[in-house]
């Protein structure tokens, strides 16, 4: 009998676009501290987790537009979302477009 461990959010987020976007770059920031007074904070449930800057470099991108690319996010993070996700501010590029300056 092991003591079981949740994974964080930020985690299971990471895991979840992993798979589903076959990411070359994934970097998620936990941003909640700075929406600790909101109500959607206190009132979450979540231990905090409710507000998340993504940056999200992915192949399957290509061809799609913006609007697009942050459903596919939104899609792949449904059950987060529907848990206590709050908000998140998304970075979606190709690596085309990650690769010029």
């Amino acid at each position: 009998m092991g003591s079981r461990v949740l994974a964080s959010r930020a985690s299971r987020m990471k895991a979840k676009l992993q798979s589903a976007l076959e990411a070359t770059l994934l970097e998620i920031e936990d941003v909640s501290h700075q929406h600790a007074g909101h109500a959607e904070v206190r009132n979450s449930g979540a231990g905090g987790e409710t507000h998340f800057n993504v940056k999200i470099i992915s192949p399957k991108f290509e061809g799609q537009s913006l609007v697009k690319r942050h459903r596919m996010v939104y899609d792949t993070l449904n059950d987060e979302l529907s848990s206590g996700l709050h908000a998140l501010s998304i970075v979606a590029k190709t690596p085309f477009e990650a690769a010029k300056k």
